[in-house]
């Protein structure tokens, strides 16, 4: 599941680096999205190692993601140790991402809005940082704005990485996951 606003506006934005990671993933195992009006998402099935695999764009904007992902979770029975979520964390340099098992939303809403729809935190999350502001630049402002041209050839390592990342989580599971990015 990678997070991020619907509509070209937001196409490149920091926010919306959840997207761009699972669209990769997506572009990796060579499957397309569809839209899915009964979960309010955008959805790619395949099968990886034998198992069912189900990449989702969530389509209501970052704060109301909680929305998409209870009726996916729902929709195709999944279990909330089979929920992993991409998104953005100001509170990482770019560059820098962290694959956890569980816990708080961080301030990270689309996050948030998981939480309080799924009522558990225990699903696992990868955060990829963007940075917070500089200087009094709004954090809003921030996660809405694209990366500068200096930060593409960050952005473009980490993604790859994340994709990484993603493939291990699905085929080694979390711990190992943990090890081998958390570290980077």
């Amino acid at each position: 599941m990678g997070l991020g606003n619907p509509g070209l506006v937001y196409a490149g934005s920091r926010h919306n680096i959840g997207f761009t990671v699972v669209k990769s993933l997506a572009g990796s195992l060579k499957i397309s999205f569809k839209r899915d009006r009964s979960v309010s998402a955008l959805v790619a099935q395949d099968k990886l190692s034998e198992r069912p695999l189900i990449l989702a764009l969530p389509q209501t904007y970052m704060n109301l993601s909680g929305v998409a992902v209870k009726a996916l979770v729902k929709k195709f029975k999944v279990s909330l140790k089979d929920l992993l979520v991409v998104c953005d964390d100001l509170d990482l340099a770019p560059g820098r991402m962290r694959i956890r098992p569980g816990g708080s939303s961080g301030g990270q809403r689309g996050i948030k809005s998981i939480i309080e729809h799924l009522g558990s935190d225990d699903f696992c999350r990868l955060r990829i940082g963007i940075g917070r502001p500089a200087g009094s630049k709004d954090a809003s402002e921030h996660v809405l704005s694209v990366f500068l041209p200096k930060e593409k050839k960050v952005l473009k390592q980490v993604q790859e990485d994340a994709v990484s990342c993603c493939l291990s989580w699905i085929e080694d599971g979390i711990v190992i996951a943990m090890n081998k990015f958390n570290a980077k």
